[in-house]
């Protein structure tokens, strides 16, 4: 007899959203009614490039990627994991949702080591190695909705610098086991977009092969690259549903781009 596997929901919120007040009441609000258990995965936005600033410090970049030396790394773990996590919990707890801000470094939920680059020294950027799943799965089942941001620790306790579109496709990969889980990149356009500019050029569905081509007349943005193989890596570890969409669209699912292998 087939055991049927509760329901989880993962949802990550992109920095535009974060940033736009408005936006960022709506997919609260969006995500506090869902029903079942939940997970909020989040990045910093714009905060940390601010705060940065404010102590005189520039962000340094290479080739377009962007270096996390220490003194940023305290930035991003003030901004992340401080203001914007207790933001968001505060506002969740408000909307009656029992939130409970996390890093990966909370209870060592997300173990990562320092990224290795024969070329670029990324500085203290994480890539993960394993999750708690116990721990995690403890909380799910209390009815505790897990806040993660993107930050990280290693084995010796170093905070990292970890991406958060690859947090919420790593923690739907492992708690997949025990799970069904439904994986939502929410962000500000309605999907896929063939042209950035033109919302009536999304993709309803896009399936591997269809990517492969895709990226071999260049007609992926670059920016969308890492995202989606983050989705087809969730895939490949037996997540039940990947989508990309609108935060208003968060709650009804009605303009999307389903991700399929």
């Amino acid at each position: 007899m087939k055991t049927i596997k509760p329901k989880l929901t993962i949802i990550k919120i992109g920095g535009n959203v974060i940033d736009d007040a408005q936006s960022f009441e709506e997919v609260l609000n969006n995500f506090s009614k869902i029903d079942g258990p939940k997970i909020l995965v989040h990045g910093g936005g714009k905060e940390a490039s601010k705060f940065a600033e404010k102590l005189g410090l520039s962000p340094k970049l290479v080739d377009g990627r962007r270096i996390t030396d220490a003194a940023m790394l305290d930035v991003a773990v003030m901004t992340y994991a401080g203001l914007i996590n207790k933001k968001i919990v505060g506002k969740l707890n408000a909307l009656d949702t029992i939130a409970f801000g996390m890093s990966g470094a909370d209870g060592k939920s997300i173990i990562s080591e320092k990224r290795k680059n024969s070329e670029i020294d990324f500085g203290y950027v994480g890539n993960i190695i394993s999750i708690n799943k116990d721990l995690i799965t403890s909380f799910l089942n209390q009815g505790i909705v897990p806040v993660f941001c993107a930050i990280t620790q290693d084995n010796n306790g170093q905070l990292l610098n970890t991406n958060a579109d690859t947090i919420a496709s790593t923690l739907a990969s492992g708690l997949a086991e025990n799970f069904e889980v439904e994986l939502f990149y929410c962000f500000e356009k309605n999907g896929v977009l063939i042209n950035p500019e033109d919302e009536n050029s999304m993709l309803p569905l896009l399936t591997f092969s269809k990517y492969e081509d895709l990226m071999k007349v260049g007609a992926i943005h670059s920016g969308m690259i890492p995202k989606l193989e983050n989705c087809f890596q969730a895939l490949q570890n037996r997540v039940q549903s990947v989508i990309i969409g609108n935060h208003s669209e968060i709650k009804s699912k009605s303009i999307y781009t389903e991700i399929k292998l």
